[in-house]
């Protein structure tokens, strides 16, 4: 999903490499019907973007999901939320 991200933010000329994106996730494992099974991952985006680039940066972070292949394939079967963190560079 951060690939996605990364790849979203930079087609609007936010740079996200080397160290301006970073992500954190946590993941739910619960056991309904005796297995294991992942069902809710809390993703965190942490990034610096160029002053003057926010309403492009929320828009791409608002949107990506939708072509994240990642997301695509896990909606309906387990539950992704994410929240962000955006700084802009001095």
């Amino acid at each position: 999903m951060t690939g996605t991200l990364s790849g979203a933010l930079e087609a609007r000329h936010i740079p996200t490499f080397p160290d301006k994106l970073s992500t954190k996730a946590e993941g739910t494992i619960e056991a309904p019907e005796g297995i294991l099974k992942i069902t809710h991952i809390q993703l965190h985006f942490d990034l610096e973007i160029p002053k003057g680039k926010r309403p492009e940066a929320e828009r791409a972070l608002s949107v990506f999901e939708r072509n994240c292949p990642v997301a695509q394939t896990l909606k309906g079967c387990v539950k992704i939320e994410y929240d962000w963190e955006i700084t802009e560079a001095e």
